[in-house]
């Protein structure tokens, strides 16, 4: 079983900073694609950045220049360095990977249970 855990979410005025963590655990062969997704009350699920096995990054464009999305991959680890936080941010943040079990096996998508994040006006 594969199982990916996030953690740093919580409240912070507009304009502070909030760190994301995931830890990614199980039986790993590899990690592909990891990333970061969010979710506001009454809106769809949305790609906030994400980054392949080689380090290429992608991030949504109302978080470019505030977000910093890096990974480690020998940790199989994500993490979302959020700065100049909006109200517009508040979501749950979800943690996502594409992870190799097995060498015979494509590359299944996992998801964290999510972490709040909350930016008061």
């Amino acid at each position: 079983q594969v199982q990916l855990v996030e953690s740093g979410g919580g409240l912070v005025q507009a304009g502070g900073s909030l760190r994301l963590s995931c830890a990614a655990s199980g039986n790993i062969l590899r990690t592909n694609t990891m990333g970061w997704y969010r979710q506001a009350p009454g809106k769809e699920r949305e790609l906030v950045a994400d980054i392949t096995s080689g380090g290429t990054i992608n991030y949504e464009d109302s978080v470019k220049g505030r977000f910093t999305i890096s990974r480690d991959n020998a940790k199989s680890m994500v993490y979302l360095q959020m700065n100049s936080l909006k109200p517009e941010d508040t979501a749950v943040y979800y943690c996502y990977a594409q992870i190799v079990r097995f060498a015979w096996r494509p590359p299944d998508n996992y998801w964290g249970q999510g972490t709040q994040v909350t930016v008061a006006s």
